[in-house]
């Protein structure tokens, strides 16, 4: 059911009227996951990635108290250029930036918020939050997992962020009964990294398989979405002991610096791309396009599977 608060563009909604794949995309990528202006480059190149493989583009934000399912090209123009001074909106915050007719750009959580209530199913990012290290003590746990356990929608990324506690994350996700499927792996990626040491629960080699596995879940009237696992490309990927000193001396710095809270996905992400010298940008840019690739064939092999039931 859409909400009153909620506006879907004339494209994304022609698209889900005619039962055409479409797939949600966050924007605090956009606003604070990379720097001015690659941010509006990476954002209009992961689009147009999503039409040329067959689906519908919908990205997302708050804008003036709006949720917005479908951004034009001035609002994806205007988040990148403001960047991190733009509002970083989760689940927490929708209901005093609609209120308050504020504007913010979207998180895993929030992302996955709208696209329900769209009635997209297939949402693309770069990597999840989840439980940060240290969280024994802070209890730090990242929204997108609750969300990821109650709200029908499957992301497709690169895995959990390197810099959390990957171990812990996994073991939130069984606790809450939430699939994670690595395509083309056994292994959950971590983000920079191809493959971490730690198992998922089931591996997918092609999109029509991922389909399917969609189709079970919601036709068996489960809570919740799933999350695909799609690891970086080769060329792409970190050596796993090059990761570890990069992050062990950004997480030190992090601490030394006392940023807390929501602040530290962003602050972390650009000290990493400082201390690898541009190495993880580049990453986190390709890492980014290819699962918006994926999630638009595995939206278009839902469509066709949904057609045939």
């Amino acid at each position: 059911m859409h909400s009153q608060y909620l506006d879907i563009s004339p494209e994304v909604s022609n698209a889900l009227a005619a039962g055409q794949p479409v797939v949600a995309l966050e924007s605090t990528i956009i606003s604070h996951g990379l720097p001015w202006p690659v941010n509006m480059e990476t954002a209009h190149a992961v689009a147009q990635l999503i039409r040329e493989a067959g689906a519908i583009p919908a990205t997302t934000a708050l804008i003036n108290g709006r949720m917005k399912a479908g951004l034009s090209t001035a609002e994806i123009e205007a988040l990148s250029r403001n960047g991190q001074q733009t509002c970083k909106a989760s689940r927490r915050d929708l209901p005093w930036l609609i209120a308050t007719g504020g504007s913010g750009s979207t998180t895993v959580a929030s992302t996955m918020i709208i696209a329900a209530l769209a009635g997209i199913r297939l949402f693309a990012t770069g990597g999840i939050g989840g439980v940060h290290r240290g969280a024994q003590q802070t209890f730090d746990i990242s929204a997108d997992l609750q969300e990821l356990a109650r709200t029908p929608v499957a992301v497709v990324c690169s895995g959990p962020k390197i810099i959390l506690d990957l171990s812990l994350t996994l073991e939130y996700l069984e606790t809450y009964g939430v699939t994670v499927i690595g395509y083309g792996t056994d292994r959950l990626p971590a983000f920079y990294l191809r493959e971490s040491a730690f198992n998922v629960d089931c591996r997918r080699d092609n999109p029509e398989s991922v389909a399917a596995i969609l189709q079970a879940r919601w036709s068996l009237g489960l809570d919740g979405g799933l999350l695909v696992a799609n690891p970086v490309d080769e060329s792409l990927a970190l050596a796993t002991d090059d990761a570890e000193q990069i992050m062990s001396q950004a997480m030190q710095e992090m601490i030394d610096a006392g940023v807390s809270g929501k602040a530290i996905t962003p602050w972390l992400l650009t000290r990493l791309h400082e201390i690898s010298g541009g190495e993880t940008l580049t990453t986190n840019i390709g890492l980014i396009k290819s699962n918006a690739r994926l999630a638009a064939e595995i939206a278009q092999a839902f469509c066709e599977l949904s057609e045939t039931r």
